[in-house]
């Protein structure tokens, strides 16, 4: 059935469209054709580059050892595709921490602009579209995979500000897309009953009696989904319940210089969001998602993990400066622990139809918008994919020649049969989709 079925669906049982939530994901409501393995795509980004020596293997092929920036990753190791040589060759107007975020997803120059950044010509928004937004809409189009959303774009202490060191997605030029880093407003998105986190009411159980009603007009495989995706929003609940407790609810205030009031919040925040990630999947609220930790030119201060300086401050540090190399390490290793987190999250989680996992049909690239920070480089950006979702032979450390990453949103495209010849400027498509991967 298509969407508006499932409406029609709750209105001739005389239930609340609020129950709409949670028959979105059953098999017996499917639109035709969407019986079909789900394809689904989760880019996570990390700011401020990497330390390349405690981060790329040094082997090439499907023999290769994780370095200490990776170790998390080691449960997955089968399951993880690491790119080096991957360049963004966008160049024009910004800075390189500018360009980093905002060609990332895009795949072209900035428009002129008057942000001007710490060098080069001030610049404004990204002249495109966003890849994750590409794909997006490519989705909508067909019943069979259209979602509720089409995408959810997540954040986890992203300034409040609209500029271009905060936006990486776009819905068209000029068109930043501004992703939601409150835990409690994305469930509001998501179930459209928290009024605010003072008052926190259930959604099971003011649905009780619909949900009810539902589970008598539908399939032992349909009532288990339902069941499961219940029990799901009451843990989430009961999640942000124990953080109004905590008083560690996420205010988003506005960013000041250096430390925003709940930085020390951020590891919780991370989880919050990487659950409800893994909820709106489950419940086939979209197939395309983003995870934005803070923002190009990131200025976390980690101090649960003993690093009181500033992110920012530590990536312009010299490679001679061991000390802060290591913490600079250690902080890409607890980027790379949200990452392992949310793989670990989504291979538990079984599809609604019971053929396999979630990450048994999702594909996660985290990646960064630059790929040294105290060189402000743009070669050797950051891909780590983890997942199984487009088809690509994983497992494997791949070396490239300095390559346009503009190829790798192509096969990105690629990968949910969007046939694409070149996205972003064409000057870095012309070689076609990145090789090697299938």
């Amino acid at each position: 059935m298509s969407y508006n079925t499932r409406r029609e669906f709750l209105r001739n049982l005389g239930i609340s469209a609020a129950a709409l939530p949670f028959v979105t994901n059953l098999p017996c409501l499917a639109a035709p054709g969407a019986t079909a393995r789900k394809r689904r795509l989760i880019i996570m980004f990390s700011p401020d580059g990497v330390v390349p020596n405690t981060f790329w293997p040094d082997e090439e092929g499907t023999s290769f050892t994780l370095k200490e920036s990776l170790k998390p990753l080691e449960p997955f190791k089968n399951r993880t595709l690491i790119l080096h040589g991957v360049c963004d060759k966008v160049r024009g107007d910004g800075d390189n921490h500018m360009r980093g975020i905002g060609c990332l997803l895009t795949g072209i120059e900035l428009f002129p602009g008057n942000i001007q950044g710490g060098s080069d010509t001030p610049a404004g928004w990204a002249s495109g579209i966003s890849i994750d937004q590409e794909i997006k809409n490519f989705l909508q189009k067909d019943p069979a995979t259209r979602t509720r959303f089409g995408s959810l774009e997540f954040g986890v202490l992203v300034p409040e500000r609209a500029d271009t060191w905060t936006r990486m997605c776009y819905a068209g030029p000029n068109k930043p897309v501004a992703p939601i880093d409150n835990p409690y407003q994305m469930f509001q998105k998501l179930y459209g009953r928290v009024k605010d986190q003072e008052n926190l009411k259930s959604v099971l159980d003011e649905l009780h009696e619909d949900l009810k009603k539902i589970r008598l007009h539908v399939g032992v495989q349909d009532r288990q989904i339902l069941d499961e995706h219940a029990t799901l929003v009451r843990e989430m609940e009961q999640e942000l319940r124990a953080a109004e407790a905590r008083k560690a609810g996420h205010r988003v205030p506005v960013l000041e210089p250096g430390v925003r009031e709940d930085n020390d919040n951020m590891p919780q925040i991370s989880k919050m969001q990487i659950d409800l990630l893994v909820h709106s999947f489950a419940a086939d609220f979209a197939r395309v998602a983003t995870l934005q930790y803070t923002n190009s030119v990131g200025q976390a201060r980690m101090r649960w993990l003993g690093i009181q300086e500033g992110q920012h401050d530590l990536s312009h540090e010299p490679d001679s400066n061991a000390d802060a190399q290591d913490k600079l390490t250690r902080i890409n290793r607890w980027y790379c622990e949200q990452l392992a987190y949310l793989a670990r999250r989504l291979a538990e989680t079984r599809e609604p139809d019971g053929q396999g996992s979630l990450l048994d049909n999702t594909l996660i690239v985290w990646t960064n918008e630059l790929g040294q920070g105290n060189t402000h480089t743009l070669d050797n950006i950051p891909f780590v994919l983890v997942g199984n979702g487009l088809g690509f032979r994983m497992g494997r450390s791949l070396k490239y020649p300095r390559v346009a990453h503009n190829r790798l949103l192509i096969s990105l495209a690629h990968g949910f049969g969007h046939y694409i010849k070149r996205f972003g400027n064409p000057d870095y498509c012309g070689d076609g989709p990145l090789s090697n991967l299938t």
